[in-house]
């Protein structure tokens, strides 16, 4: 992945900041081609566009028949943060959803998750069912919308932005821009 090409190569701290996608969804999600349809977007155009970007990152990419709301995984994402070998999550939370085509939404199926890559299932529940990082996500949208982000992914650094699915070599650019440390 391009993040993790970056890190190997530039003396970078990468953080993630999650931001509000589609925030209105229901629980239960909404599918996709209906979604599309309202945005007056072709579905088969738009999943073939995203299929092509997530080839090119050599990342799966299922097809999907329903999106789902991501505050609750944005939640244990942040959670994951706090805890051993929770960077595994994320990746995780990706699969489930943009392969397995799992819905982020439900709470089971999040605790389940922490589950399978051996994370304090206790501790994953607690965090969700008490909202604990619910503040933490709230900061993050806020974020976000400090930094006029309006789609996934984006990149920031020193104030500047490089928005979507670039190649590798934006981010590249970026860093030297900046003045980043290249790594030897």
């Amino acid at each position: 992945m391009r993040i993790e090409k970056l890190k190997q190569n530039y003396n970078v701290e990468i953080k993630l900041v999650h931001f509000p996608l589609h925030p209105d969804t229901p629980a239960e999600g909404r599918e996709m081609a209906t979604f599309y349809k309202e945005r007056g977007l072709d579905p088969e155009k738009m999943y073939n566009d995203m299929k092509l970007r997530m080839d090119a990152e050599g990342l799966e990419y299922g097809k999907r028949t329903h999106t789902y709301n991501s505050r609750l995984a944005q939640e244990l994402s942040k959670w994951s943060e706090t805890v051993e070998d929770g960077e595994q999550l994320d990746r995780t939370l990706y699969e489930a959803y943009f392969i397995d085509k799992k819905n982020i939404g439900n709470l089971e199926v999040l605790v389940d998750l922490a589950k399978q890559i051996g994370l304090p299932v206790s501790e994953a529940r607690s965090a969700l069912e008490n909202r604990t990082f619910e503040e933490a996500i709230d900061a993050d949208w806020a974020k976000s919308r400090e930094y006029g982000v309006s789609g996934v992914p984006t990149y920031v650094a020193g104030g500047y932005g490089v928005v979507g699915a670039q190649p590798y070599e934006a981010l590249e650019n970026l860093m030297q821009e900046l003045g980043a440390e290249k790594r030897t």
